[in-house]
């Protein structure tokens, strides 16, 4: 075994004692430490000053209890949490999660992922993850906007413009965002950069709310395009229905491409004239409903309970968009097996490490999440720049910004991947050029 490899699980073995409780932690960890084997080679420096032992330590990680009063007079405690992962190369940097899965664990994952995924944007951000286990569905205004305000009220003491930017996640959008925003700007004063994917009548930034969905199209039109093919008459499965899955339905729709499935958590829709996303966004977004109603509006369309990954059905190009782990070995051969060239992951971590390999020994190019989702933080930072410059963009400019960000992504993996011999492996060229800004930006500041 090299002294680098040796390092490598050296540093896995010490994750595994300090956090044997945390599998999503170790998961997204051992992914990436994995794949960082050539550029240590290149930098023994790094292993001498070890580097890896220092990128997955989080700088801090506060946890604190939310207390909150529901609209029938009861009383209710859930946990909120703030992994502050790494600042290196800029303010700490991610978004808020609400859902009942919410733990150190997984904000803990989110956050290291998110330190690679805002360095390949090149812009000034570093890593961060946090939420609460609160589930926000079935909940009304009142009782939402009351979590917020509690929730804020910790939180508050953690976070400002130039320390620590937080934005939406599952189960995060507009609505919350307001309601944190106006507890901030309560106890802090009025500091217009302190969150992200604020509304357009206080500080937001025209497309945040398709930038995701857009630059996971923008992301994976690149990978295609390297390959000398196009996206035109692709047949696309989506999974998930929120805000990543519509706007992807819609620039894939754009991009001449057919999306034929969307999903929630209770079944998928098959509708092999193509996803109508007008229709998704409305049952979605303004009605709250389910994605089954969708087939009771469109003649073409099927509705079924269960995985949208269990189903049989030919296609070209998988964009997973709901949540992480929902892709096992098993649906990854059944993707193999249904003609799938190409893997872009919209949601984060969707894939577990059995799949991935399916996929490579496949030959199915992987686009992973920290570079095909990369555009909600882009946007994130650009709705930084427009609230320091007190200006505010147009759509056209910020789309434009996205695509070419997205586009670049691509092309480091790429260039990575080329320079290492690594096979078109852009799972493993994304991680390194992400990782050695960090690295490099980690070691000019020293021991800290």
């Amino acid at each position: 075994m090299s002294n680098v490899k040796s390092y490598i699980e050296s540093v896995k073995d010490e994750i595994q004692r300090r956090d044997p409780n945390q599998p999503e932690f170790q998961q997204a960890v051992f992914t990436v430490l994995d794949t960082l084997e050539p550029t240590l080679e290149e930098h023994p420096e790094w292993v001498e000053a070890d580097i890896l032992s220092r990128l997955v330590e989080p700088e801090r990680a506060i946890q604190f209890r939310v207390p909150w009063q529901s609209d029938d007079g009861k009383f209710h405690v859930n946990r909120g949490f703030r992994v502050q992962f790494n600042s290196a190369i800029g303010p700490y940097k991610g978004g808020l999660r609400l859902h009942p899965s919410v733990n150190l664990s997984i904000v803990k994952f989110l956050g290291f992922e998110q330190i690679l995924k805002n360095s390949l944007t090149a812009l000034p951000i570093g890593g961060a993850k946090g939420g609460s286990d609160f589930d926000p569905k079935c909940k009304s205004d009142s009782e939402i906007m009351r979590f917020c305000q509690s929730f804020m009220t910790e939180l508050q003491r953690h976070i400002g413009p130039d320390l620590d930017v937080p934005a939406g996640d599952i189960g995060v959008g507009g609505r919350e965002i307001g309601f944190l925003f106006g507890a901030y700007k309560r106890l802090q004063g009025y500091k217009n950069g302190v969150l992200t994917g604020k509304g357009l009548t206080f500080g937001g930034s025209l497309a945040r709310t398709e930038a995701t969905g857009f630059g996971l199209l923008y992301y994976t039109n690149a990978l295609v395009k390297a390959q000398g093919d196009s996206l035109e008459g692709k047949r696309i499965k989506i999974s998930g229905a929120g805000n990543v899955a519509t706007y992807a339905i819609q620039k894939a729709t754009e991009l001449g491409a057919k999306v034929i499935t969307v999903s929630d958590s209770n079944g998928y829709i098959y509708d092999p004239k193509g996803i109508n996303y007008k229709i998704v966004k409305r049952i979605k977004e303004v009605e709250r409903g389910r994605i089954k109603e969708y087939a009771d509006e469109v003649a073409s369309a099927e509705y079924h309970g269960g995985s949208v990954w269990d189903f049989d059905v030919d296609y070209d190009i998988a964009l997973p968009c709901a949540t992480q782990n929902e892709i096992n070995k098993d649906q990854a051969k059944l993707m193999v097996k249904d003609g799938i060239k190409y893997i872009c992951e919209g949601a984060n971590m969707p894939s577990n490490p059995d799949a991935i390999a399916t996929y490579r020994e496949n030959g199915v190019l992987y686009g992973p999440a920290k570079a095909a989702n990369a555009g909600g933080v882009a946007v994130s930072a650009l709705e930084m720049s427009q609230n320091s410059e007190r200006l505010a963009w147009t759509f056209e400019m910020v789309d434009d910004r996205l695509k070419r960000l997205m586009e670049n992504i691509f092309a480091k993996s790429e260039a990575a991947d080329k320079k290492y011999k690594l096979d078109k492996d852009y799972q493993a060229g994304a991680n390194i050029a992400g990782f050695e800004k960090v690295a490099t930006a980690m070691m000019a500041q020293g021991l800290i």
